[in-house]
């Protein structure tokens, strides 16, 4: 039985995630949803800021996705994974104050779970008004960023056209993999936000490394979170590769939020890829490489305070002996 989607909609306090959920639940688009809706506090209201609709709403308070309650979403979702074919999808709204490392992680990690559900995508959305503010203040609203695969710059409309692109650089300071668009009232096609497949390794994709190379410095560096993208021409040994990537996240990983690549090893005719978050980590082997075309590594850390020319050195360290192709 096919796994069935979740889309994760975050953003800090304000940013339009209820807003960005009414829009998905009210437009024209034949899906039934489940919709979960976590809060921080004893008495939810999030829940009754939720258009009225034929999804079920389930609502989760006093604490967020990230610590106390991870439980709770575990079983509700199995509660939902027994009632297949009542609905097409999941949507998960978190509190502003999550952290989605741990949400990943459940989807990832949790048997039970990753057999009955898939994680579609991680939305983030990004107020475009407080933004600098908020991230300068809270490290969520950057680590927010950091787990998307489309950032919504929200409320562009409040703000001027150079404070919008401020915004754009400092997203690919910290996320260079991730979509942007900007809206007003979250105001964007449907499309955009389903079937994403952001988590299917067999589609890893990656954005423009340039972009976040040449962000110029801001606030984010206050915290020590940037993103860090390293391309490899030598084939690599697919030994010294596991063995790198498994030390680099034991000894890291804490502060490694993502860390993602498509690599070229020696003697494989497909594309090894993984993706981590913090100390887990996923493999799997892709595409094969098209005869004649350039086999190139790139991975990317996205994390805290990161060393570039340790992680630089370190997958060079990668490299099969010469005369292995």
């Amino acid at each position: 039985m096919a796994s069935i989607p979740v889309t994760v909609l975050t953003g800090f306090l304000g940013a339009g995630k209820t807003t960005l959920l009414n829009r998905l639940l009210t437009e024209n688009h034949g899906r039934r949803f489940a919709v979960i809706v976590n809060e921080f506090g004893e008495i939810g209201i999030d829940n009754e800021l939720v258009v009225s609709s034929d999804e079920e709403i389930y609502l989760m308070n006093n604490g967020c996705i990230c610590c106390s309650v991870r439980g709770d979403l575990i079983r509700v979702l199995s509660g939902l994974a027994k009632r297949r074919g009542a609905y097409d999808a999941v949507l998960l709204e978190t509190t502003g104050l999550a952290d989605p490392a741990s949400i990943v992680q459940t989807f990832a990690m949790d048997e039970d779970t990753r057999e009955a559900f898939r994680l579609d995508s991680v939305t983030t959305v990004v107020d475009a008004l407080h933004f600098t503010r908020h991230a300068a203040e809270n490290r969520q609203v950057l680590e927010q960023v950091v787990y998307a695969d489309l950032v919504i710059l929200n409320k562009t409309d409040l703000v001027a056209p150079e404070v919008v692109e401020d915004i754009r650089r400092a997203v690919g300071r910290l996320n260079d993999t991730a979509q942007v668009i900007a809206a007003v009232r979250c105001d964007l096609p449907i499309a955009t936000l389903l079937d994403r497949n952001a988590f299917d390794l067999g589609k890893l994709l990656f954005g423009n490394p340039a972009r976040a190379e040449a962000a110029p410095g801001n606030h984010i560096q206050e915290h020590g979170i940037e993103s860090v993208s390293l391309t490899l021409d030598t084939p690599l040994d697919a030994e010294r590769l596991g063995e790198f990537l498994s030390r680099l996240l034991q000894t890291k990983g804490q502060d490694i939020y993502r860390s993602k690549g498509i690599m070229a090893v020696a003697g494989a005719r497909q594309r090894f890829i993984f993706h981590g978050v913090h100390m887990f980590l996923e493999t799997a082997w892709g595409t094969p490489w098209a005869d004649g075309e350039a086999r190139q590594s790139r991975a990317v850390f996205i994390g805290r305070d990161l060393d570039r020319e340790a992680l630089k050195h370190g997958l060079a360290g990668c490299a099969a002996p010469e005369g292995t192709a």
